[in-house]
């Protein structure tokens, strides 16, 4: 551990610093090349800093690392790489957890072993993947949550927002289907549709396979289409 670590709400005179800490913790970090300026960086954690929570950790009266997180998730935790490994990360994320007990998400680059292994090791744990085409550098990462001290509260949670948005999902599906069948006039199935349905479904879905996949398909469509007859 440092000498003397002190942490401490950053203000607006710190956003110079703050983003000095994680244009250099990226550069030395297992992680895709930034796609702004720094210059873009430091403006936009100037702007954050009016409106997020954010606590800066400091060695001897040296900043060493920062965290930055909303009531739901963790932005951003960075610490210069001459304080990695000394309890810096740790005592952020122990900070953040105290602030936030009822639990948060953060994503990681799925190639930033180093960070994920960091997680994990705080009890953190990885809830899903995806293939980078929703984040600015295209890289595939990985969502990851600690579940606060309530867990099974916090992930029943989660569970709901993907119930609330399934059922937008297959409100729209079930009103698409009464629209073919308004062109089609008959109720006659396409197998093979239905299987390459499936297929696609697995590559986002590769823990259900394409098998389950069709078995939900099939219900799905058959539901659909009695809705459709009225």
């Amino acid at each position: 551990m440092p000498t003397e670590l002190t942490l401490r709400p950053a203000t607006e005179a710190d956003a110079e610093t703050v983003a000095g800490i994680q244009l250099a913790a990226r550069r030395e970090a297992a992680m895709p090349p930034g796609v702004h300026t720094d210059s873009e960086v430091g403006a936009w954690l100037a702007g954050r800093l009016q409106v997020d929570e954010v606590w800066l950790a400091e060695v001897d009266g040296v900043p060493a690392g920062y965290a930055r997180f909303t009531p739901t998730w963790l932005d951003d935790l960075y610490v210069l790489p001459g304080y990695a490994r000394t309890g810096v990360g740790s005592a952020l994320l122990d900070l953040v957890k105290a602030q936030r007990p009822d639990g948060f998400c953060l994503w990681v680059f799925e190639m930033n072993t180093p960070a994920r292994a960091f997680y994990a090791h705080h009890g953190l744990v990885e809830l899903e993947r995806t293939d980078g085409s929703a984040n600015e550098e295209r890289e595939p990462d990985v969502r990851m949550a600690w579940p606060g001290e309530q867990p099974l509260a916090f992930l029943r949670g989660l569970i709901d927002e993907v119930d609330d948005q399934l059922g937008d999902l297959l409100a729209r599906r079930t009103a698409l289907t009464a629209a073919v069948q308004d062109i089609k006039h008959d109720l006659s199935r396409d197998p093979a549709r239905e299987r390459a349905i499936a297929e696609a479904m697995a590559l986002r879905a590769p823990a259900l396979g394409a098998e389950r996949l069709s078995r939900i398909v099939h219900t799905v469509i058959t539901e659909s289409l009695d809705a459709a007859r009225g």
